[in-house]
């Protein structure tokens, strides 16, 4: 691991973390790490999903050539 800082938290999320990450195997940091792409994923998905502003359907009916 490279370098490290260190943040504060609740003593039960640290817990909660700390089972997690040994249920699946792996470290604290690739837990954290994998709910954090979690979590962007899952904002992205939501912007996926909304409906195109009339811009936007525009730019994306005009001719390329």
């Amino acid at each position: 691991m490279g370098e490290t800082t260190t943040i504060r938290i609740k003593r039960e999320t640290h817990a909660r973390i700390s089972r997690l990450a040994t249920e699946r195997h792996e470290t604290i940091d690739e837990t954290v790490s994998r709910a954090i792409r979690a979590l962007r994923q899952d904002a992205m998905a939501r912007d996926l999903a909304t409906e195109l502003t009339d811009d936007e359907v525009a730019w994306l009916d005009a001719d390329a050539g």
